[in-house]
């Protein structure tokens, strides 16, 4: 099951919680996991901040934070996401702001099937996961831009 929550933010009108949900259960079908209890979490940067101090002793804005609960091959934790990083890392890359906020989800529910992104070899497989799930997911047009 996945829980949609927004606190202090909107969720971009862009989005479609149904479809979402259904994107991210798919993508934990398609890497042989099953889906239990997945809370996507969109929030700013400044409670992103305060959970990175508080959980991680990280200082530092971040676009996407996981907790895994994960049990294999059952797929359980909370990815909590920073709109405004997505929004500034959208405009640094030069990519739409749909296309970041896709992205950034699919990086969180891959790290809790297992993905990580510590070494340049693992953030290559991760970048590939990534563009597979987008070219999957997001529509042509938003991923022309």
């Amino acid at each position: 099951m996945t829980t949609i929550v927004n606190l202090g933010v909107k969720i971009p009108t862009f989005v479609s919680k149904k479809e979402l949900k259904e994107a991210v259960k798919d993508l934990t079908q398609q890497e042989g996991k099953t889906l239990k209890d997945l809370s996507l979490v969109f929030t700013d940067d400044d409670y992103l901040l305060e959970v990175n101090k508080q959980y991680l002793n990280h200082d530092y804005f971040t676009d996407v934070i996981t907790f895994d609960y994960s049990s294999f091959p059952e797929v359980s934790g909370d990815v909590m996401i920073s709109l405004d990083r997505v929004k500034d890392n959208a405009a640094t890359l030069n990519q739409s702001f749909e296309l970041e906020f896709y992205r950034v989800v699919f990086h969180g529910v891959l790290h809790l099937c297992g993905y990580k992104d510590k070494t340049d070899a693992d953030a290559a497989v991760m970048r590939s996961k990534e563009d597979f799930y987008i070219n999957r997911f997001v529509s042509r047009e938003t991923n022309q831009n």
